[in-house]
């Protein structure tokens, strides 16, 4: 199969639609080394329940595994359920159904669940969703709970925002560029007030300073096309208002501020935009 982009089109779909960047971001998401010869075969779902739930990217490794895979702006704390719908739809595609009435073990794939965040609400790098928070409680019903529950799905939820994860990201080159490829179309918008305008000058951008390079020459039309995070001025002041409530958001923010302005200026963008998109000089980045 091919990875679906009928319902969810994203540039994070279409950049992580081959085997072997697949290969890289499992090896850094785990902190392993895979041998080349092991094959990745994508097994994405397509056109499974809802249009709003399509399952981003799925893949198997080497027949003994199969790793389910969320790209979200948004944290949903409801992934343990929607995971178990898909992993139970590849299981069922994966093994007919006389086998399951057969005398001897049925080997299936060991699964492996992610989420990968990059919207503006705080989170931390690392946190983990379970399918057992979303279970009533039993003692409506006059029943003790039972030390663990008889049906677990545990997802890890990664931040994947530029200047977080450092160690994530410095396993991945395709996915820490991805980031970079991110945290310069907001700024972009800041500064030009429209997305698309936006998306043109990163896009450029990136091709001048070799941020995902081979990617954008081969499907820049495609990714003009795409939307990605939908993101603008208004929205994450809307955000961070609500969400500075929170103790330590403040501090939170001025760090990701001066990791914003550092990379800008990387990129060689001048100290004035640098100014107007963080509110930060040249001397405080350094």
């Amino acid at each position: 199969m091919t990875v679906n982009h009928t319902y969810k089109n994203s540039v994070f779909s279409l950049l992580f639609s081959e085997p072997d960047i697949l290969r890289e971001l499992y090896c850094a998401l785990e902190g392993v080394t895979l041998p080349p010869d092991i094959p990745v075969n994508i097994n994405t779902l397509q056109n499974v329940f809802f249009m709003d739930s399509i399952n981003d990217v799925s893949f198997e490794i080497g027949g003994r595994l199969v790793v389910l895979l969320e790209h979200q702006s948004t944290i949903n704390p409801n992934m343990g359920l929607r995971f178990l719908m898909y992993i139970s739809k590849i299981y069922e595609e994966m093994n007919e159904k006389r086998a399951l009435y057969s005398s001897k073990l049925v080997k299936i794939p060991k699964p492996e669940f992610f989420v990968l965040y990059n919207g503006l609400a705080p989170c931390p790098d690392e946190q983990i969703l379970k399918l057992s928070d979303a279970f009533m409680d039993m003692g409506a019903l006059g029943i003790m709970e039972k030390q663990e529950p008889t049906l677990e799905l545990i997802v890890r939820v990664l931040n994947i925002n530029d200047g977080r994860n450092a160690e994530l990201a410095s396993r991945s080159k395709t996915l820490s560029e991805y980031s970079e490829f991110v945290a310069l179309v907001r700024y972009l918008t800041l500064q030009l007030g429209d997305k698309q305008k936006a998306m043109q000058a990163a896009v450029q951008k990136c091709l001048e300073c070799g941020i995902l390079k081979e990617f954008m020459e081969k499907h820049k039309q495609e990714v003009l096309n795409m939307r990605i995070t939908e993101w603008n001025q208004e929205e994450a002041i809307a955000v961070w208002r609500e969400e500075g409530r929170e103790d330590g958001l403040a501090e939170g923010l001025e760090r990701g501020k001066l990791e914003i302005a550092r990379k800008l200026r990387a990129l060689g963008v001048s100290a004035e935009q640098i100014f107007a998109a963080t509110g930060l000089t040249l001397d405080e980045l350094d």
